[in-house]
């Protein structure tokens, strides 16, 4: 879905376990958590899994 948004969306996986820092810093407490950042800020986010019509509509509601 990201390979799609042609460059527009950046993705990057962290494992929890080997960061726990970054976990805690932004309030990570189940897998999956997506983060959307923007300028090093959290402008939305969701936990659990989604199909693909949702995280396509999660990426529309970020890009424009």
């Amino acid at each position: 879905m990201v390979a799609k948004q042609h460059g527009k969306v950046v993705m990057a996986k962290v494992d929890i376990d080997d960061n726990t820092d970054l976990a805690i810093e932004y309030e990570v407490s189940a897998v999956p958590t997506v983060l959307a950042m923007k300028n090093g800020d959290v402008v939305d986010k969701f936990v659990g899994i989604k199909d693909e019509d949702q995280l396509e509509a999660f990426l529309k509601k970020l890009i424009g």
